[in-house]
């Protein structure tokens, strides 16, 4: 009986990675960028080295500084992306965001897209959280948090934010892993202000790892998270004139933005999506009925997932924790399958 348990778990696994390479195999339509041609240093920049042709950016935290830069102008709707590494070994405290926000301009009605990482302890796994904040509700934060499907400290792996006056969607790879559609009840709560792309290193021991119980240990240091394959594609906006920079009205930018396809939602997507959510994620303020009594106006409540989580929006098992043993097998299995080379 056990043996067949453990067949049965790797087959669910086994079709997992299937599903997410068969979502992830198209390379995303976009240019990428030089740094200098988009984004500029925001802050510590003695921890900031870019590479010798300019597309490769290594961000560092230190005992003097976390590090971060900025897009050089502001967007009205998007996608932005990037291939990024994470720091490894022990990396509690530590978070690394690539993230989109106007909270310098609009200081009281800000909006935000956040990907989180979330460093650990030693021999842990990083975990990653995603966030949307419209129109300054940071006290109605709608977090998700997921764990990964792969080592993301061993090679690069692309995370993307498509954001569009109908929706919002967040993946990783060609993976969607959390999709938001506007809706009327949503109100001002649905980020429709231009905002500019961050990404940033920076000590967060008061918060990211159990609540602050394990802090930066700075003799694991310098953490280095790299990026790479930078890519923005949107319409260029004077934020406080809320018009375009150049005089296209936007409509060679939205046609970019259309290009690349990931506004579409598709079965085979929305099937790798669901997939990974309900073997993936960690937290989801949609099934946190003790935060949010009443439901948040964006949730599409789906019962497969549901059923997982507590009512503090909590996992009732982690049962991915327990699946890692297997994994050099499941590992072993797939490229067999798929003769691909899975960093688990």
């Amino acid at each position: 009986m056990g043996s067949f348990y453990m067949d049965c778990k790797m087959k669910i696994l086994i079709s997992i990675m299937l599903l997410w390479f068969a979502s992830s195999a198209l390379a995303i339509n976009t240019k990428t960028l030089a740094f200098r041609e988009a984004y500029s240093k925001l802050f510590g920049h003695h921890n900031i080295h870019r590479s010798a042709n300019d597309h490769h950016v290594r961000l560092l935290l230190d005992r003097s500084s976390g590090s971060g830069f900025i897009s050089s102008d502001m967007y009205q709707y998007g996608l932005f992306s990037a291939s990024i590494k994470l720091p490894s070994d022990y990396t509690a405290g530590v978070v690394v965001a690539f993230y989109t926000s106007n909270g310098d301009v609009f200081e009281k009605t800000h909006d935000e897209l956040d990907f989180e990482f979330l460093g650990n302890i030693k021999g842990k796994e990083w975990r990653v959280q995603t966030n949307i904040y419209g129109n300054g509700s940071t006290s109605r934060g709608r977090e998700e948090r997921y764990f990964m499907p792969f080592d993301p400290t061993k090679e690069f792996h692309r995370y993307s934010i498509l954001w569009t006056n109908e929706t919002i969607i967040f993946y990783i790879d060609q993976t969607p892993i959390r999709e938001v559609r506007r809706t009327e009840a949503m109100g001002g709560d649905y980020p429709s202000k231009p905002m500019s792309l961050y990404a940033t290193i920076w000590d967060a021991s008061n918060w990211a790892t159990s609540g602050g119980k394990y802090k930066v240990n700075y003799k694991y240091g310098p953490f280095t998270s790299e990026f790479r394959d930078l890519s923005l594609v949107g319409c260029r906006v004077d934020p406080i004139q809320m018009l375009p920079t150049s005089s296209n009205n936007c409509t060679a930018a939205n046609s970019d933005l259309m290009a690349t396809g990931l506004s579409v939602m598709t079965q085979k997507k929305r099937k790798a999506m669901q997939t990974f959510r309900e073997n993936f994620m960690s937290y989801s303020a949609c099934y946190d009925t003790l935060r949010y009594p009443e439901k948040l106006p964006e949730c599409e409540i789906v019962e497969a997932e549901k059923r997982l989580f507590k009512e503090n929006g909590h996992l009732k098992f982690r049962r991915h924790r327990r699946q890692r043993s297997s994994r050099a097998r499941i590992r072993t299995a797939v490229d067999r399958s798929l003769g691909q080379q899975w960093v688990m």
